[in-house]
């Protein structure tokens, strides 16, 4: 599978690290919606179900730029195998939605902008999914002040 992933994008697959029976591939952002088209169409990969999409804040890790990772866990069903993409992002970078190849990742989407701040390029509702509209900040990210007691927590007539 690395292989095909080598051959049909070369300049797309930044790394490759297998550990414990789990396959991880680097993946260019601006590749990802490709790569993942590839692997769900592609007829003895058929990565036809993305079971999660989340993501990782790298702050203060040793190899910490970019400092975002997008993270895209993809099953294939019809070979009982998994695998594990990985898009690295600076803040404010964007990475091309998936929601093309899944409409899973529409909501996983949203909720890794709402809670970590990460765009997503030509998503079709990219507004925030659990956090007020109002609220400043992403709550996931290591630097969000923990201590801070959010506006829509406060009751009425206990100011």
């Amino acid at each position: 599978m690395v292989v095909k992933l080598r051959e049909r994008f070369p300049d797309a697959i930044r790394g490759v690290r297998h550990v414990r029976d789990e396959l991880t591939v680097v993946v260019a952002p601006a590749a990802i919606r490709e790569v993942c088209r590839f692997l769900r169409d592609d007829p003895e990969l058929r990565y036809e179900f993305l079971s999660d999409l989340t993501s990782v804040d790298r702050l203060r890790l040793p190899e910490a730029s970019p400092r975002f990772e997008v993270v895209y866990h993809l099953t294939s069903l019809r070979n009982s195998s998994r695998l594990r993409l990985k898009v690295r992002v600076e803040g404010g970078e964007a990475v091309p939605s998936v929601t093309g190849v899944w409409e899973a990742a529409n909501w996983m989407e949203r909720e890794v902008y709402d809670l970590m701040g990460i765009p997503f390029r030509d998503h079709p509702d990219l507004r925030r999914l659990l956090m007020p509209d109002d609220f400043e900040g992403h709550p996931l990210r290591k630097d969000f002040p923990v201590t801070t007691e959010p506006r829509w927590w406060e009751e009425e007539g206990r100011r």
